[in-house]
């Protein structure tokens, strides 16, 4: 195993979005000193700080970002998120051109330019100029941060880690760590890999499973059940194309199901995003309505609004991801990383009771 001591974290990222932003503006509120310890599991996981990760490589494919320095182009439009760490330190390292593929809906040109992707209109990068990147950089992890819908790129950069022996973390609900095929090439490569689609620090999923757990152990039979979400970032400007919404819906009904005292008919419970709303920038909010039955039939209901920061929700979420992505790559593991993946993702390969998946994440880190 590496010494932590004598070697930090090197992170490449696909995307630089909202999430991105909020993740590096996070490691450099706690590399300028902070002791803040909200939203991580652990100030120090497996030997390693938030404040030993470090960005040496990004893509993205917007003209506002492409060349420009990393802490420079996570405050570029169409980012809207807050800014609560705006003073972030050159990187010295320049956001490169990416691939596109499906990584950009075709609806989005029929948005003002603040609100949508300028494409930078530069060469497109081979697999193999990715993975030489990812190797010149010695990059321990990469992160996919690309819209909800991005199939094939995601694909792409899958590849890419694959071959470069790179750890990756998949944040976003395209199935790769919980499809058996993918797992299969991951672990047959040497390489961890943990997803699918990363849950928020205090998100409206993860708050709808705590509850459908209540309820079942409580006793109360859970019959219907809905999640609207509306936000104003790219992401929920991205979704309005439906197409690319079968994942994501997938994703977070599957996340709730598991939990469930028994599988509710799909007639009776909807989960997903619901609708654009641009003045909303990266708030966004959450309508809960949860309905059943008590002791003796007797009916109840439960309705709940959540308004929160989406990108932040996350940031802490993705610096714990990647610590134990690093932990695993040290340790030699490949394949999916069972007990990250169960805490800290909507579709894992396997499902575990969130006390159930913490506990397992804790032996994993201890």
């Amino acid at each position: 195993m590496l010494s932590p001591e004598r070697h930090g974290i090197n992170v490449a990222i696909a995307g630089l979005g909202n999430c991105a932003s909020s993740l590096i503006q996070g490691i450099e509120h706690y590399r300028a000193g902070s002791n803040d310890t909200v939203g991580l599991m652990h100030r120090e996981l497996g030997g390693y700080e938030p404040s030993d990760i470090r960005v040496v490589a990004a893509w993205d494919v917007d003209r506002r970002k492409v060349g420009r320095d990393v802490a420079e182009a996570i405050f570029a439009k169409p980012n809207c998120t807050t800014a609560f760490c705006p003073d972030v330190e050159q990187t010295d390292t320049r956001v490169r051109m990416g691939r596109i593929l499906d990584g950009v809906a075709d609806h989005m040109a029929d948005y003002p330019e603040d609100r949508t992707f300028l494409l930078a209109g530069e060469s497109e990068p081979s697999k193999d100029d990715v993975i030489a990147v990812l190797r010149e950089t010695s990059a321990d992890v990469l992160m996919n941060y690309l819209p909800v819908g991005s199939q094939a790129a995601t694909e792409f950069y899958a590849e890419c880690a694959l071959e470069a022996g790179v750890a990756f973390v998949n944040n976003i609900p395209v199935f790769i760590a919980s499809n058996p095929d993918w797992a299969a090439r991951f672990e047959a490569a040497g390489v961890p890999i943990i997803g699918d689609d990363i849950k928020a620090q205090l998100g409206a999923t993860i708050v709808h499973r705590v509850l459908t757990d209540l309820f079942k152990k409580r006793g109360v039979r859970l019959e219907r059940t809905y999640q609207l979400n509306t936000g104003g970032n790219t992401d929920f400007l991205n979704m309005l194309n439906r197409t690319r919404l079968a994942s994501k819906k997938t994703s977070k009904t599957e996340a709730v199901q598991s939990v469930a005292e028994r599988r509710i008919e799909d007639e009776n419970i909807h989960v997903g995003p619901s609708d654009y709303v641009a003045w909303q920038n990266d708030n966004k909010v959450c309508f809960l309505r949860m309905e059943g039955q008590l002791f003796g039939g007797v009916p109840m209901n439960l309705e709940l609004r959540l308004s929160v920061e989406d990108s932040p929700n996350s940031a802490g979420v993705a610096i714990d991801m990647i610590r134990c992505a690093k932990l695993a790559r040290d340790r030699g593991m490949a394949g999916p990383v069972l007990p990250a993946a169960a805490w800290f993702c909507k579709h894992p390969p396997v499902q575990m009771p969130d006390d159930e998946a913490h506990a397992a994440l804790e032996a994993f880190i201890g």
